[in-house]
């Protein structure tokens, strides 16, 4: 009987951790499965702040709309590989386009959280500083 609480205690502790962890990433990646997209590889960057796209064929744009119909991302590229920071996004949902002629491909990257640091911790003086 006690070692199933030890064990019960354990996999409360490590299921704890996993939320917090979770919690930590800066974006998410929803890639395009299309047949049509498997030209272009995208994913972020270890800590999750850089968008890497690359591929064997010419990338001629990337551009991204948010949630306001506002493009924070316009880039022409010309090039097979690029990398966009995501840093200076604003929070929420960016529709991304690589256009690469005739095809464009479309994916979606979340960001999760604002990258600001806490100054102050009186509730008077309560200042952001975004980086």
């Amino acid at each position: 009987m006690k070692s199933v609480y030890i064990v019960i205690f354990f996999v409360l502790i490590m299921s704890s951790f996993y939320k917090l962890n979770a919690q930590s990433h800066f974006a998410v990646l929803e890639k395009n499965v299309n047949v049509r997209a498997k030209g272009l590889t995208h994913k972020l960057n270890a800590t999750k702040d850089t968008l890497l796209l690359e591929s064997k064929t010419l990338i001629n744009k990337v551009y991204a709309v948010n949630m306001k119909y506002k493009r924070e991302v316009d880039i022409n590229v010309r090039d097979t590989s690029v990398k966009i920071p995501l840093k200076k996004l604003s929070e929420g949902k960016h529709v991304f386009v690589a256009v690469q002629s005739p095809v464009r491909i479309v994916f979606v990257v979340k960001i999760l959280r604002d990258d600001s640091v806490l100054l102050a911790m009186e509730e008077e003086q309560l200042i952001s500083k975004n980086d």
